[in-house]
């Protein structure tokens, strides 16, 4: 027999041993006596052959014997109870859960830990379950009471040798059943949805009696068998275990597996160290049967115990934590597994560290304990060089032992210093040790347990190794941790700011100057070392109103040359914004004189004089800029900018508030004075695209207007009352022509690559002038696309003033000019959009396109459809048609031949059909007449010739009752005081309401009047004729 392989594999039979596991002595073995009689096993096993099973429960040991009786055993193996679970049979297995016993006689049984389902295995095949057992023994008041089984499986050929439930789990709350046969293992669904089905094969393997069992986690099951040992699970196999020799039986204990071998004659040359280590100590060894006990730990792949018996293992027992090996000749033993410190103190020796803390796991110890395990394991790898891997371990150690004990081991040096900061770079060992302190200060401030001179020493280490990436990193996590506290911070921020400096990292530098608000240092370091003119812009304008309006003034013209974004945004925000430049409540800005100039065209402003334009248009006396939003520049065109957020906010005070008394209830938010945005306009001479985002923006934040679907990631502001009413009007109309005339203007071939294409420009165009809330001036705008030739907008402005047959005339004029050889086509369009509405527009494009033969042999078909919609809508009558068609010799007869034809051939359809209608109506009428005279002649008596029922079909027999309408029934067949023939009272009583709805209609002249005036007077008179809306009303019906 060859020992536990230390690798998992797919082991099959037949395949070579592996290497051996390796062993380590976790367990001893002491025999236990008993408690009356030292020098014996206890009592109760002295009859072993009686004994049938043994098992643990949660009140003790469980014996039953071959005569049907069960005992519990306390803790030195006394019975302290016991009874007969079967007359006159033997109890082959024992389950316990919650306190109930389940004794049966049968191959192998399961009981799941809910008590909810048993399974039972029979030599046969069959497997027997039980469903909501635990109900049914707390419904009945006998525990023999079972609910009916359900048989699961039956397979005369395959004896089940092994049963165990799956427990559930927070990620499957079902319960599965493993069944094991000598030749494979079945997995079967005992609740949940698709529950109730057919067990499905796991894996095609099985094994004998007694060689599976479920592990300790009650989600797998381990099937033992000669060549390995197989662990299956309800999606298939999983691990596999190579573990040759013969198995009699395999047990759980805890997390580990114990595997008995069947007795066996022992030899010196056996290939198991076991066996060959039993045979060196007894002299007399041969012709001896041994039982080898196998302990192994599958998680951490490790031999626990390896140990011989010299009788047959009888049974092997888990219980109060420890293993109990019952032997044949009756003597009880103990497998005491050692203290966890004690295997460790094994492993740290064999400087088994890895497995020391894959035990720790499983143990599960207190982190303290892992983390001296960490420590040791530093050291151990830091004695032998390996100093990254040691590094590895000690910052697992983080929390646990003292930050001084592996900056000494890294650094040789007993404390951290002054001396050790000045002379940092003659300290460090190589650039190894470098980065293995790093490491180590690196996680210690992630986890927050640095303190200054650890956060000082990982600074000046990150500037000596040029580590920029985790120096940015290191310095604004660590700055959001401590906010805005500078005594929470640990470390200097002089002495930062002063490292950075010197290192010459200016943006980690300014970073810390702008979060802890050193303005001098910031505004230095921005200006003075890192050139970052922006930034420093940025920064003036958060420092209140003043400072952002002197930087204005002394940069505004190079502030557009080189910032066009930032300086847009600033723009924006000075004609949107009411408010300071912060967002904290300040005083107002200062107004500025209201420029209303509204000449036609609003980019004469860009006069080519610019340079005295843009000095004499902003200066510090005519503009104060507010607050900048930084949503108002587009995100893929803006410079780099630190976030509003990092940027500290000047502290003011809040304004100051009347006491309440004083306060008038407000009936609005008071009317603000806001900046015109027409002062700006020349700014932007050479920033067309910049000047788009302006006008749009504003237009967009100050008024809630836009066009299209804009690229700007702005919003809207809360729209507020202006001061100036007309003013603010005036600017708006500015704004919007302005927009337009840009649109119209711009040529995507001097902005290649921007913003200004073409296409997306002439589409907002024609979304200014198709939008109902854009308050834009329609004359110049039909005067820009006359000038610009945009006939899209000439045609939009034409539909908007109801010129329609403007519009045809223009394409007709284009046509007879030959410029748009789609004129004409065009022609035939706008007639399919207008003509519904407008149907005198269809003579006017019937004449264009028989005016020139080149037209009538282009539009033919167009032709023939203008003269069926004339024909349908009765627009022109036939006549009216040919009086078109003749003005001029284009159009020839047999153009309208098969039209006219068509005409003709229905007017004599017509004629025809109202002749026979007529025809048609004298007859009925004539009949309708006659039976009237006959029902009214009083000499003339009517006969009846009816011989059936005209109810139930029967034949007529006296007393009868017959209509006048020739219906006939028997008296039976009518109710009490019919005097209405019941086929034909449902006709007349429609007849009779339909004459009462025309003599309500009678009176309603306002309605008669109103359907002349929108039906065509004819034939609304024709139609109220016809129901007898305009006769004389008869005074009342008259009964037939």
């Amino acid at each position: 027999m060859s020992s536990l392989a230390a690798a998992t594999a797919s082991a099959t039979a037949g395949a070579g041993s592996a290497p051996a596991w390796r062993h380590y002595p976790f367990f001893d073995v002491a025999p236990v006596k008993d408690v009356h009689d030292l020098s014996s096993a206890p009592d109760i096993f002295k009859v072993t052959p009686e004994l049938s099973t043994v098992a643990s429960s949660s009140v003790g040991a469980l014996v039953a014997d071959i005569h049907g009786s069960v005992h519990i055993l306390n803790r030195e193996f006394e019975s302290i109870s016991s009874w007969i679970a079967h007359v006159a049979g033997r109890v082959t297995h024992m389950a316990e859960r919650k306190g109930v016993l389940v004794t049966l006689g049968v191959s192998t049984v399961a009981l799941s830990a809910s008590l909810a389902h048993l399974a039972i295995g029979l030599g046969d095949g069959t497997v027997l379950i039980y469903r909501h057992l635990d109900q049914a023994l707390a419904s009945s008041n006998s525990l023999t009471s079972l609910p009916k089984p359900r048989t699961i499986n039956e397979s005369s050929n395959d004896p089940i040798t092994g049963l165990g439930f799956k427990e559930p789990t927070e990620d499957s709350t079902n319960y599965l059943l493993f069944v094991v046969t000598i030749n494979r293992v079945l997995s079967y669904q005992v609740t949940g949805k698709g529950s109730g089905g057919s067990p499905s094969v796991v894996d095609e393997i099985g094994c004998g009696l007694g060689c599976a069992t479920m592990d300790w986690k009650s989600q797998s099951i381990a099937v033992a068998r000669d060549e390995a040992i197989y662990v299956c699970g309800t999606e298939g196999r999983g691990a596999c275990y190579a573990y040759e020799g013969h198995k009699s039986s395999i047990y759980s204990h805890l997390n580990y597996l114990v595997i008995v071998s069947p007795p066996f004659v022992a030899s010196a040359a056996s290939a198991s160290a076991t066996v060959r280590n039993f045979a060196a100590r007894t002299p007399d060894y041969s012709g001896s049967d041994i039982t080898k006990v196998t302990i192994f730990e599958p998680e951490n792949k490790y031999v626990a115990y390896s140990g011989t018996f010299d009788h047959d293992v009888r049974e092997v027992i888990s219980q109060w934590g420890q293993i109990y090996v019952l032997t044949s000749d009756g003597n009880l033993f103990c497998l005491q597994e050692k203290s966890t410190a004690t295997k460790l103190d094994l492993l740290y020796r064999k400087s088994l560290y890895s497995l020391a803390l894959s035990l720790a796991k499983t143990q599960q110890l207190d982190e303290a304990s892992v983390a001296d395990i960490h420590r040791q394991y530093g050291d151990h790898l830091y004695l032998k060089g390996d100093y990254d891997n040691a590094m590895q371990q000690f910052v697992q150690t983080i929390g646990h032992l003292q930050p001084s004990y592996v900056i000494r081991k890294v650094h040789a040096f007993a404390l951290i210093t002054k001396a050790l900061l000045i002379h940092l770079h003659h300290q460090f060992l190589d650039a190894q040790r470098i980065h293995n302190l790093v490491t180590y200060l690196q996680e210690l401030h992630s986890l927050g347990l640095a303190n200054s001179d650890h956060t000082t020493l990982l600074l000046n280490t990150y500037t000596k190794l040029k580590d920029v990436t985790r120096l940015d990193n290191f310095i604004k996590t660590e700055s959001r941790r401590n906010g805005d506290d500078i005594d929470e911070l640990p470390f200097d921020l002089e002495t930062a700011v002063r490292v950075c400096r010197q290192a010459g990292y200016f943006e980690h530098a300014s970073y810390l100057a702008k979060k802890y608000e050193r303005h001098e240092d910031y505004l230095r370091i921005q200006i003075e070392d890192a050139g970052n003119y922006a930034d420093a812009l940025q920064y003036l304008r958060k420092l209140g109103p003043d400072a952002a309006e002197s930087n204005l003034a002394r940069y505004g013209r190079a502030m557009l040359e080189n910032l066009p974004e930032e300086t847009t945004q600033l723009l924006i925000d000075l004609c949107t914004s009411s408010g300071p430049l912060t967002h904290s409540p300040e005083t107002p800005a200062s107004a500025i004189p209201q420029r209303q100039n509204s000449a036609p065209s609003y980019l004469s402003y860009l006069a080519p004089s610019r340079n005295s334009a843009v000095v004499s248009t902003i200066t510090a006396d005519t503009a104060r800029p507010p607050s900048p939003s930084t949503a108002t520049v587009r995100q893929d065109t803006h410079s780099r900018q630190e976030s509003d957020n990092d940027v500290p906010r000047p502290s003011a005070p809040p304004p100051s508030t009347p006491p309440p008394a004083a306060l008038p209830q407000p009936v609005g938010p008071p009317p603000v004075k806001r900046l015109s945005p027409r002062i700006y306009f020349a700014h932007f001479v050479d920033h067309m695209e910049q000047f788009l985002i302006f006008l749009e923006t504003v237009a967009l934040r100050r008024w809630g207007q836009s066009v299209g679907q804009s690229s700007l990631p702005f919003s809207p502001l809360p729209l507020e009352t202006p001061l100036d009413e007309e003013a603010d009007r005036l600017d708006q109309i500015a704004v919007w022509n302005t927009l337009f005339e840009l649109y119209l203007t711009l040529s995507s071939s001097d902005y290649r690559g921007t913003l200004l294409v073409e296409t997306t420009l002439r589409n907002k165009a024609m979304a200014v002038l198709t939008s109902t809330d854009v308050p834009y001036d329609p004359m110049h705008a039909l005067i820009l696309c006359s000038s610009r030739g945009y006939t899209a907008g000439l045609v939009l402005l034409w539909e908007k003033m109801g010129m329609y047959e403007d519009v045809l005339r223009f394409w007709m004029d284009r046509d007879k000019e030959g410029t748009n050889p789609d004129a004409s086509a065009q022609v035939v369009n706008h007639l399919h959009r207008y003509g519904p509405d407008h149907p005198h527009l269809y003579p006017l494009v019937l004449r264009f396109l028989t005016s020139t033969p080149q037209l009538l042999g282009r539009h033919r078909e167009d032709v023939k459809r203008v003269l069926e919609h004339i024909d349908e809508e009765q627009i022109l009558p036939p006549l009216g048609v040919v009086q078109v068609l003749s003005r001029n010799n284009v159009a020839s007869v047999g153009l309208v031949k098969d039209w006219l034809m068509a005409r003709i051939k229905e007017s004599r359809a017509e004629i025809h059909n109202d002749k026979e209608l007529i025809n048609s109506y004298r007859m009925e009428t004539a009949a309708k007449l006659k039976q009237v005279e006959e029902l009214t002649d009083p000499e003339h008596p009517r006969v009846f010739h009816v011989t059936r029922c005209s109810a139930c079909a029967g034949q007529l027999d006296l007393p009868s009752i017959h209509f006048m309408c020739n219906h006939s029934y028997h008296q039976r067949c009518l109710a009490d005081n019919e005097t209405e023939c019941p086929n034909c009272a449902r006709e007349h009583s429609v007849i009779r309401e339909i004459r009462k709805n025309n003599e309500r209609l009678a009176d309603q002249h306002d309605l008669f009047v109103s359907e002349v005036q929108e039906g065509g007077g004819f034939e609304a008179v024709a139609a109220a004729f016809g129901r007898g809306v305009l006769n004389i009303t008869r005074p009342q019906d008259i009964s037939v």
